[in-house]
């Protein structure tokens, strides 16, 4: 059973003033550590989707070599990245079951993160299976291919959360302690770079 991996790494970080993708946590970048971990696990194809920032992006990571698209029109919102890495997953491997959706700025996301999902998917039949942290859900989140023409329908910046809570009863979750940590401001990287 084939499932892919969507990196989403389109947005401009207009919070924190520079692109977060590009901020270094223990040795590598926070959008390196996402993609080594996705390039660690049984999933493919993998698909890193761009944006704002895309050439900076790509010429600060020449060791990249995995399958990634320009999103244009990432400022319309998450969505637009959404449809367009999806679609360029189901263009690379048009049998693609389950789609793995991540983003770039959790610092402590590992292979087993994407793989816990995978193993809850195939063990409990559930065809939604969301990381659950800090008494909510959210990424990364894996998605049977039933939900794609949702997933591509999806529009402005919503994310596909929705369509977790839309259809909680075809939904099981796996417990990500440290996916609440993200990066959206200089104060989140301040206190993310303080720790041991």
């Amino acid at each position: 059973m084939s499932t892919g991996i969507i990196i989403l790494a389109a947005g401009n970080s207009s919070r924190l003033g520079s692109p977060k993708q590009m901020l270094s946590f223990k040795g590598r970048t926070l959008l390196a550590t996402t993609v080594e971990a996705a390039e660690h696990t049984s999933c493919a194809p993998i698909v890193l989707v761009l944006g704002a920032f895309a050439n900076e992006i790509l010429t600060a990571h020449p060791e990249l070599k995995i399958n990634h698209i320009i999103n244009d029109s990432w400022a319309e919102g998450m969505s637009t990245s959404i449809a367009a890495g999806l679609g360029k997953m189901i263009d690379l491997e048009p049998s693609t079951e389950n789609v793995i959706i991540t983003v770039s700025d959790q610092p402590f996301i590992t292979s087993a993160t994407f793989e816990n999902l995978l193993d809850s998917h195939e063990r409990t039949g559930k065809n939604l299976v969301a990381s659950q942290y800090a008494h909510t859900i959210g990424t990364p989140a894996l998605f049977n291919k039933k939900y794609f023409e949702e997933l591509m329908l999806l529009e402005g910046h919503s994310g596909a959360k929705h369509i977790l809570t839309h259809y909680v009863d075809e939904m099981t979750t796996y417990p990500f302690e440290l996916g609440h940590v993200d990066i959206d401001t200089e104060t989140d990287y301040k206190n993310l770079t303080q720790q041991k």
